[in-house]
């Protein structure tokens, strides 16, 4: 049996030390220990395996971490750990006080930069490309390794644009499958797609990879492929790749991304050539396990654990009671019975139909529904002017990625009162994706913002309640927010039902404490008051429903009868829901005494939701102490 090369490398130092003829062994070996890895501690699989050849190759060819390596959104940055010092902790990978899912500046030093949302890696590595070239500093490399998913989004764009004027010494490396989670949609696909299939480009490429790939190095053959590519790409040989060409990087590709051999001796000529690059790679989603290969879309990061060898996903064991669905596919079933009932209701979602359940639409009204792409803003803008022309948008973006269309909800959206419905999914701690992907800040960042009204449903009636009255006529904005995961009920397909704007409902009765909380968590509000009955103090629930507008009615009489006054949200306590009824309390010259919980100042770590909501103190448990804190305390 072949010794492990793996096991020798905990830098990549040690890499540097392997021949290139031990490199494709070295591969199949970082490919088996990442399927082993996630089979059981499921993550992001499918992007990982697919950069195994340009991660060892870029590891080999530069000087990291001297040299800058960015990965976009950080889905395939799985290798790049295991082969920086973390294959011994990768156990621990998305684990409560484990290593991050996604590339970490304070976690090591060869990650480069942090990284969740897509699109931002050219803008990064032109920064630091320009401070080096300010520093003195013009031998080190900046590399940006970024996804045809990714490239569909306009700060990638406008990071080329802006690269082509500045002259970095800037490598970007387009790793081309075809996949974001679902299918890459848009020009820029069709575009890529021309270029691969191109014979006569297909043809200059070969030209090109014989010279280059031959073991050359700077000097006049590549000066003179450099220039004959130039001349070609700008020709009539394929008028489409002129699109990079037009940004000023000197295009090469496309080529074999999973071909470890070449990519070393290619990525070899590379480094020596000054100014802006772009390398055109074709890689396979899942490369390397069968299952994944086939389904990219549920491999890109698996439901659960799987077997390793087949990768059929490990069923799990039968549960004695029907489970509840997930609020997404509520959201997904909600919305095709009610655009079934409503000519004028669309669906638009960037780059996540299946992840928010708005495929089940795509699939039964395919005309009606629009995937944009990785495009936020774009998303946004798009359904108001949808709205402008009287129809009912039901904008579906997961709370993390509305922050980047924030002007567009102001400017584009609430400015004119537009009936634009932005569902925010994921809204609220996450889990195991971590600070880059928790949905803390939407009710802080929303409420104010004049024109909106913003709610969030404690179940699922609450939330098919919500999006039936968002379309009504001439609702203006409508942001809904809720969470990943399950619902609490197993019988969800109940009668629509109008709700009264800004009006809260009381859950329990009670004397000694007011709890008010808001979406979801009042589910654990509800299991608190159980416990807290049984220590004999009776608190009173009340669902606030709507944090704009605020139900002042329901709020006057809760401030008039308690004097102690807990309020419980699934988001940052700076600015959110509780601040909100703090401000109502002070204008109002209230003197009850009020407790905030809710997701503290400061980026929550990853981990179970239930982990973290127990960390930052408002699962049941955090509320009964909250309780029993200000009782005794009176």
């Amino acid at each position: 049996m072949a010794e492990s090369l793996l096991n020798r490398i905990n830098s990549p130092e040690d890499l540097k030390k392997l021949r290139e003829i031990q490199l494709p062994q070295l591969c199949q070996e970082l490919r088996d220990f990442i399927i082993d890895a996630v089979s059981h501690n499921p993550g992001h699989l499918g992007a990982s395996l697919g950069v195994v050849e340009l991660t060892v190759a870029l590891h080999y060819i530069f000087d990291t971490p001297n040299d800058k390596l960015i990965w976009d959104v950080g889905h395939q940055a799985y290798g790049h750990k295991i082969l920086t010092g973390r294959r011994d902790r990768f156990h621990l990978n998305r684990k409560f006080n484990g290593i991050s899912g996604f590339p970490k500046m304070d976690e090591s030093e060869y990650d480069a930069f942090g990284v969740g949302h897509a699109s931002t890696s050219v803008s990064a590595a032109l920064g630091m490309a320009v401070a080096a070239r300010m520093n003195g500093n013009n031998d080190r490399h900046h590399i940006a390794v970024i996804g045809d998913g990714a490239m569909t989004g306009g700060m990638a764009i406008e990071a080329l644009n802006n690269a082509g004027v500045t002259n970095p010494n800037l490598l970007v490396i387009l790793n081309d499958n075809g996949i974001a989670i679902d299918k890459s949609v848009g020009a820029i696909k069709e575009y890529l797609a021309g270029i691969v299939t191109s014979r006569a480009y297909n043809k200059l490429k070969d030209k090109i990879w014989f010279l280059l790939g031959g073991g050359t190095r700077y000097g006049e053959n590549t000066r003179a492929v450099v220039k004959q590519v130039g001349n070609a790409v700008k020709g009539s040989i394929l008028k489409r790749s002129n699109l990079f060409e037009a940004f000023n990087f000197r295009y090469f590709g496309p080529v074999d991304g999973n071909n470890i051999m070449n990519l070393v001796k290619l990525l070899g000529d590379m480094k020596n050539i000054p100014g802006p690059k772009l390398l055109h790679i074709i890689t396979t989603k899942g490369k390397g396990l069968e299952k994944a290969e086939k389904e990219p879309t549920i491999y890109h990061a698996p439901p659960g654990a799987f077997d390793k060898k087949t990768g059929e996903l490990i069923k799990e064991k039968p549960c004695d009671h029907v489970q509840p669905l997930k609020y997404q596919i509520i959201f997904g079933k909600t919305i095709v019975e009610l655009a079934g009932k409503n000519p004028k209701i669309l669906g638009i979602t960037p780059a996540m139909p299946t992840g928010s359940s708005l495929d089940i639409m795509m699939h039964k009204m395919p005309e009606r529904a629009f995937d944009v792409g990785i495009a936020e803003q774009h998303a946004v803008t798009f359904a108001a002017g949808l709205a402008t022309q009287g129809f009912v948008p039901f904008c579906n973006i997961y709370s993390t990625f509305m922050q980047r269309a924030y002007d567009q909800v102001i400017h584009d959206v609430a400015i004119q009162n537009l009936n634009v419905v932005l569902c925010l999914d994921r809204a609220g701690l996450v889990g195991e994706d971590g600070p880059t992907h928790h949905g803390a800040f939407d009710l802080a960042y929303l409420r104010s913002i004049p024109n909106m009204t913003i709610c969030a449903p404690m179940n699922e009636q609450e939330l098919r309640n919500m999006m039936y009255t968002a379309q009504l006529e001439n609702q203006g904005p409508f942001a809904i927010r809720y969470p990943k995961g399950r619902g609490v009920m197993k019988a969800w397909k109940t009668p629509f039902e109008e709700l009264e704007i800004g009006k809260g409902r009381l859950i329990a009765e009670g004397k000694d404490v007011a709890i008010i909380s808001i979406g979801h968590m009042g589910n654990e509000v509800v299991k608190a008051c159980e416990i807290l009955l049984k220590d004999g103090l009776t608190p009173a629930h009340y669902d606030i429903r709507f944090l704009k507008p605020l139900d002042e009615i329901l709020l006057h009489g809760i401030f008039k009868k308690f004097e102690k006054i807990i309020t419980v949200e699934d988001g940052v306590i700076s600015g959110g829901f509780g601040s909100a009824i703090l401000e109502f309390m002070a204008d109002h010259g209230y003197k009850s005494g009020v407790v905030r919980l809710g997701i503290p100042d400061s980026f929550i770590g990853q981990g179970s939701q239930e982990k973290l909501w127990g960390e930052c103190g408002y699962d049941a448990e955090g509320v009964v102490r909250a309780v029993q804190r200000m009782w005794h305390n009176r």
